[in-house]
């Protein structure tokens, strides 16, 4: 370039180069999952060369520019070539405008009308050579290329057009793609076809005689007609993207830990289950690695956005409601954890007071006496709360808030209610909290974001308690699902039948499913047996078998019949009987509950006891390691690091229990 040229060019003031762009939600592989429209509502992405097929490139080049890797922003030989054909046929025959000169205009919105116009483009044509590379310039035009309507750029025009990226392209789509920018609107394929059809018959004849297409391709591609219709751009996880959206509104594409193939099915899937449902009820799921916390699918409402019947625009996975029976398995796991019970345990399934709290089974039935297990599988309420009290709403409730749930209750209290249900939590916390079951009692944050580290783990129950409740979701098949007692679940159907529930897990994933109508009315005679559980089933068969989700027992679980328990542990002692027993009770006086004890290496372990009758039996972590004891002072030996939870009982069943630490 002529040094004259080059100052000319540098003084040149370059509109913005970073014109807004739809924001683009990708999934894990790299699939489109949704895209919003800029502001004025064109879909403007943001296309690099290596997004499209190669062969388009090329076409574009041999189509519009030829000499664009060599010129620097103006081709004076196409300029020379089109003012002789200009010259000799009275008009204009070809133009000479280079794709960065295109690109100028398209930057600038500018006018090509007078030479006025033409000079501004030449000279900042000028100046972007400058100051970008080819590939930069190449990546803004087709990014803003307009192809008609609302359309810019070629990823957007493949997606309307062909339904898919521009990765792959047929001869015929990529001469489509060539003549559409020349004139977009009387060429829109949606609205012109036949005039569609013609400009990119010759866009084809002009490609085989650049040599890019043989004969025998430009042949085929004739014969084929041309898109009609615009297709809808993908529209996955509404309400999950517009959530991250809102969440993150100055990022710009954001990659999910969604798998696009599953999300899709699943949306499908749920779709389909509507059938089933009454005209105002919906679904939603969610389905995560329990082991790494990244969410593979997410269907916030069933019906499709716009369905207002069914209020498709509220995301049923945040919303707050009574998770009924499905809340039962912590209540258990920390009733093992505590030493309270163990699934072997015999309760008692009958009328009870609790004080003004009068709970009722479902079914208006009683059992007598049956063990936790049975308690659990059965999904009895009088054992469970009967356990609750024994527990505490308050300690439960901290527990809960350790799995990463938010429970609400209508006064901020919590009372026994609470064992049924009586707390407000969304479809994500109870997924996290089966997650951590599955996960052996440690929590971990369900996300959509893919994150460099997973945030820490809390612990909120034991192993060995997390591993007994799965072996007893498991025990009951799960009708209509692969496998045999490979899938740990729960349902719940909320009081009113305002919520029906089903959650469950294998090996490596985990699933929830709530089913209800948005507004929160009931659904008279709807159980989650009926419309969850089936679904449930139905997205496990999507799913990769995996192991069963109980694996190996931990060493600290203790797995024997009823009549092998410690005698503390045989029948479930309420507090009644605790009361009875009060008196005289051993009392353990160290180490205290809660303590960090530092240890020597190979220094013995003496605990200090107080009252009680002996014998006394100890337990650390639900193993026997001493019995036949009758001295206050008892050596343990040396201990290896780690969290105890140690249980003294003495000759008359009498109990007490601490918990600690060893460093």
């Amino acid at each position: 370039m002529h040094d004259g040229a080059q100052r000319w060019a540098a003084q040149a003031e370059l509109p913005p180069l970073l014109r807004e762009a739809s924001v683009e939600m990708r999934a894990r592989g790299g699939e489109l999952l949704r895209a919003f429209p800029v502001e004025d509502g064109r879909w403007r992405l943001r296309t690099d060369p290596a997004d499209v097929d190669p062969r388009y490139i090329a076409a574009l080049l041999a189509y519009e520019d030829k000499r664009f890797w060599r010129h620097a922003g103006v081709d004076p030989v196409a300029i020379l070539r089109a003012g002789a054909q200009a010259m000799r046929h009275g008009r204009i025959v070809s133009g000479a405008s280079t794709l960065s000169m295109q690109v100028a205009r398209l930057l600038e919105n500018g006018s090509t009308g007078n030479w006025q116009g033409k000079l501004r483009q030449m000279r900042l044509a000028l100046a972007l050579e400058q100051r970008l590379s080819k590939r930069e310039i190449l990546s803004l035009y087709l990014s803003h290329a307009p192809f008609g309507g609302n359309l810019e750029g070629a990823r957007a025009a493949s997606l309307a057009y062909f339904g898919k990226e521009p990765r792959r392209l047929t001869p015929a789509e990529i001469a489509l793609l060539v003549a559409l920018p020349q004139s977009p609107e009387t060429r829109r394929p949606d609205r012109a076809p036949a005039r569609a059809r013609e400009a990119r018959d010759r866009a084809l004849r002009r490609l085989e005689e650049a040599g890019v297409f043989s004969a025998q391709a430009v042949a085929a591609a004739l014969a084929r007609p041309v898109p009609t219709r615009q297709r809808a751009f993908p529209q996955l996880a509404f309400h999950e993207t517009g959530r991250l959206r809102r969440a993150y509104p100055q990022q710009q594409s954001f990659t999910l830990t969604l798998d696009a193939a599953l999300q899709a099915r699943l949306e499908t899937l749920a779709a389909s289950a509507l059938r089933e449902l009454e005209p105002r009820a919906t679904a939603a799921l969610i389905v995560a690695d329990h082991q790494s916390g990244e969410i593979l699918a997410h269907v916030g409402s069933a019906a499709r956005p716009g369905a207002a019947r069914r209020a498709a625009y509220i995301d049923m996975t945040r919303a707050l409601r009574s998770p009924g029976s499905a809340l039962k398995p912590l209540v258990y796991a920390m009733g093992f954890d505590l030493g309270l019970a163990h699934p072997e345990t015999i309760m008692t399934d009958a009328p009870k007071r609790f004080g003004a709290y009068a709970p009722s089974n479902f079914d208006g039935q009683y059992r007598g006496e049956v063990t936790a297990r049975e308690a659990l599988q059965l999904s009895l309420n009088i054992p469970v709360v009967s356990l609750m009290e024994r527990i505490g709403p308050a300690r439960f409730m901290q527990t809960l808030r350790r799995t990463g749930a938010k429970p609400q209750t209508s006064d901020g209290k919590a009372g026994l209610a609470v064992a049924l249900g009586g707390v407000g939590l969304t479809l994500h916390d109870m997924t996290t909290l089966y997650a951590g079951l599955a996960r052996g009692g440690m929590a971990r944050p369900l996300n959509t974001l893919k994150r460099e580290q997973p945030e820490e783990a809390p612990r909120f129950t034991s192993p060995a308690a997390a591993w007994h409740v799965g072996d007893i979701l498991s025990a009951t098949p799960l009708a209509h699902a692969r496998g045999d007692g490979d899938i740990a679940f729960k349902t719940g159907t909320s009081y009113g039948y305002r919520d029906n529930w089903a959650l469950g897990y294998d090996g490596r994933h985990v699933v929830g499913i709530w089913v209800g109508r948005p507004d929160g009315t009931p659904m008279q005679g709807s159980y989650a047996r009926d419309t969850a559980a089936p679904l449930l089933a139905r997205v496990f068969e999507y799913l990769a078998p995996q192991t069963a989700p109980r694996g190996a027992p931990p060493p600290e679980a203790l797995t024997v019949s009823t009549s092998e328990l410690p005698h503390p542990l045989r029948h479930f002692d309420t507090r009644d009987t605790l009361r009875r027993m009060a008196d005289n009770a051993p009392r353990l006086i160290f180490p205290p509950s809660g303590a960090r004890l530092a240890q020597m290496q190979g220094a013995p372990l003496v605990l200090k006891l107080e009252g009680g009758t002996p014998p006394y039996a100890i337990f650390a972590n639900e193993k026997l390691r001493k019995t036949g004891l009758r001295s206050s002072e008892v050596s343990l030996g040396p201990m290896e690091r780690g969290f105890f939870n140690l249980s003294i009982v003495d000759a008359e069943g009498r109990a007490t229990r601490a918990s600690f630490e060893v460093r």
